[in-house]
Formats: C-alpha cells, structure tokens, sequence
C-alpha cells in the first residue's frame, strides 16, 4: 500500500469530520470538567480529533448534535445489538420506573425467575444470578472458581475481552510466557502472580499451563471478538472442554460478545458444556445488565459451603445488582427483541455484510480477511485470517483503520471504533449493508488511486 497516499487521504478526510462537525467539536472543547474531556476516557477511541456526540438514535440509526443521521453497525459496541431503545424495553422500563416505582428497592420481583429460566433454555446452565455489567458477572464467577476449587489463579487466552478484570489483563510475550498486556492502568500486582495465559488456538500450550496445577478457571470467549474475530480451529473447543475437565479447573465461557453467535450464544449453537457462563451488554437492550450461570452440581458446591458468605461481605454481589429495572428490561429484551427469529435474521443480513467485503477485497486483490460469528463480522488486514490473539493484534493498522473509520462516519457509516467490527441489529435492512458495501468499496478505490 502507497503509505503516502494513505497519509493524505487521511489528513483530507479528518479535515471533512471537522469541517462536518462543528457542534461536537465545540462540546467537547467545553468539557474542561470531564476526565479526558468525555465521560469514560474509552470514548476518546475515535478516528479523527474528537468524537461525535449523541442526540438520538432509535434502531440501527444515531442522529449526532450536528444533525447527521448514520447506519450504526457499532450499536455501543454490542450493548445496543437489540437496537437502540426498542419499544418493548421501553415500555416495560416506564413502567417499571415511573408507574410501578422500586427499581432498586434490594427486592426480588417475581420477573427474576423468568429471566432465569430463559437463560437456562438458551444457555444450559441451572443456575443464574445478575449483575449490573459483565465485567463484575467475570469477577464474581472467578472468586467462586477460587472458593470451590481451592487454587489461586485464573488463565485466560492473550488478547480475550472480559472487560476490566485484572485478572485478565495478560498476554502472551515473546518468550512464550506470560506477561502484562501493554498499557495496563495501576494493576494492584503482577499478572503472572494471579493469571497464566496461552494462545487461542494452542492446545499443547493450554495443557503446558493447566499441568501446574494450580488454575481454578479458564475463562475465555468461545471465539475471540474485541482483537478482531478468532474462530475456533476444528477440534479447540473440544479439546479445551477435555483438558480442563482432566486437570480439574473449571471452564468459564464469557458470551457478552459471542451472543452474536445465536440466541443461545456459541455455547448453544457449537454443544458447549461450560461450568459457568457469563453474559452481558445485550441482554439488557441498552439498560445495564449482566448474569452468570452455573451448573446445578456447582450450584449446590457453593451453596453447601457453610464456610462462604455468598449473602454479606463475601465479595460476591453489588448493592444495585438484580435490581427490579435491569430484570424488566432483560425479560422484554430476551422474551420479545432478541428473539430466536431476530438472530436468524440478523444472522443472515452478516452473511449479506461479509459478501460485500470479501467482494471488495477480491476486486482489489488484498491481502486482508473477513470473519463473521452469526449477526457480527470483521474484516482484518491480515490473509489468512489470524488464527490467534496475538497474530490478531500483529495485524492492526492504526492509519488504516482511522482512514476507513472516518471515511465510512463522513459518509454516514459507524464501525465500532476499536476495530473493523459490524454488529446487526433487528432493525437493519438490507439496504444499510448494501451501503457500506458501497461506501467501502469507494473507500478501497481510493486507496488503490
């Protein structure tokens, strides 16, 4: 590729954004009172000198304050894969809120236990409990991984996505061994204190690390989404569920992202059989939600361990967790939005969308790839598509993707900013993807001069 040339085409379009966005620029010029000038110092991940800020969205459509209307395949990053604010989840949360009143009075609601046994039909998993983010629903399930198991530390695969959990937070290094991802804020220890890590992918070294002993859980995304979508080579899965099982640790499968796989997320769609499972972001359609799942054997461990203050102070649960308005908005979100015909369909529009990328990648013969897990795909500047976390992360180009990211926004296409991510929604058509289908083909013409 003719770096200069993407250089300029670049600069020329971060010069559109602005001259586009005068509103937004302003705002958050004025935000002197803000963190980073934004309300979480994420959303300073946009191409261009500032984000774009929101005034409406409904559907698979964001209107920013500058009066420009997008085809939003981001949708907050999965938090909003139902679409933005559905009727049905509205209405239940007004009445909720406004009519019935007691959206966190530390109550349960009888709607709870409807949640609880949609999950299981989904999921598998007998037991649920919830959480207000998936992020805390990963924390809780590894401290009761610890608890039942006994043993200190947690392995994760390099570059999976669970949120904020420290634990998390490793990668592999050029060793072979584990070492803190890059970037990591006030970690409270070193990594490889609490967590091992091994390539998703790599069964020899997944057994290498498991051998030690001394692991309560693999937590792992069933296929890697927030570095760019790895799928699982034939067998890995498998292969992982036998090896945990054989050194007796525990499996957690994180579906926050890969619930885009179907309506019971990967674990239903490929037969997983994980011990817990956690999920969160969609399953509130927008309001803050998360849960975990745990089998009905290890259920009853916890429960029988008169020793655990799973009720108090035991560090399991948060004040506003369960709360009466997140389980109304899960119950609408699952029972009516994100339907087991919504994900077929949703499914079939992603086929649609990776059709028309891998076509404009054929036109100009790059060496790039699309992935596609159910209503999400990702295309990667990487042929053939990364089979790890690591060669994932290898393959980002940061121009590049501002460059596309700014192209598609100026033309009225949001991606998820960390990455070349498309999410479906129930309220896509086929008409939004045939656009970015246009616009990115325009984008690679461009490129090519």
């Amino acid at each position: 590729m003719d770096r200069t040339r993407l250089q300029q085409l670049l600069a020329r379009e971060s010069a559109e954004a602005e001259r586009r966005n005068p509103r937004s620029k302003a705002a958050y010029e004025r935000a002197e009172h803000l963190f980073g000038r934004v309300p979480m110092t994420w959303m300073n991940k946009t191409a261009g000198a500032f984000p774009r800020y929101l005034d409406t969205a409904r559907g698979a459509r964001v209107t920013d304050i500058d009066g420009h209307e997008y085809v939003d395949f981001c949708l907050g990053d999965t938090g909003a894969m139902a679409g933005h604010s559905p009727a049905v989840v509205a209405e239940a949360v007004q009445r909720r809120f406004a009519e019935s009143g007691g959206a966190t009075a530390m109550l349960p609601t009888e709607e709870a236990e409807w949640v609880g046994a949609e999950l299981t039909r989904r999921f598998g998993l007998a037991r649920w409990s919830f959480a207000l983010t998936a992020t805390d629903a990963n924390r809780w399930s590894i401290r009761l991984a610890r608890a039942v198991t006994g043993r200190p530390k947690i392995l994760v695969n390099g570059y999976s996505y669970h949120g904020s959990v420290d634990e998390s937070l490793i990668v592999v290094g050029l060793d072979g061994q584990g070492t803190a991802r890059p970037g990591n804020v006030g970690a409270p220890c070193d990594v490889t204190l609490t967590s091992r890590v091994a390539e998703f992918n790599d069964l020899a070294q997944l057994e290498r690390e498991l051998a030690h002993g001394d692991v309560a859980a693999v937590l792992m995304e069933p296929a890697l989404t927030n570095i760019g979508i790895v799928l699982p080579e034939p067998g890995y899965l498998e292969g992982v569920r036998e090896l945990t099982r054989r050194y007796g640790t525990l499996l957690i499968n994180d579906e926050t992202h890969t619930f885009s796989a179907g309506p019971g997320g990967c674990t239903a769609a490929w037969d997983l059989e994980p011990d817990i499972l956690t999920i969160g972001k969609a399953i509130g359609g927008g309001i803050p939600a998360g849960a975990y799942g745990l089998s009905a054997d290890l259920a009853e461990q916890l429960l029988g361990r008169a020793d655990l203050d799973l009720i108090d102070m035991g560090g399991v649960g948060g004040t506003l967790a369960g709360n009466a308005l997140s389980v109304a908005a899960m119950r609408a979100t699952l029972e009516h939005v994100l339907t087991d015909g919504a994900f077929a369909a949703m499914a079939t529009l992603s086929e649609r969308f990776e059709a028309g990328v891998r076509a404009g990648i054929e036109r100009w013969e790059l060496p790039w790839s699309v992935s596609r897990l159910g209503a999400r795909t990702e295309y990667r500047f990487a042929d053939p598509a990364p089979r790890t976390g690591t060669a994932s992360a290898a393959a980002a180009d940061t121009e590049l993707e501002d460059f596309l990211h700014l192209y598609l926004a100026n033309r009225g296409i949001l991606l998820t900013p960390f990455h070349n991510m498309a999410l479906m929604c129930p309220d896509t058509t086929e008409r939004d993807v045939d656009l970015h289908t246009e616009v990115f083909a325009g984008a690679l013409a461009e490129l090519a001069g």
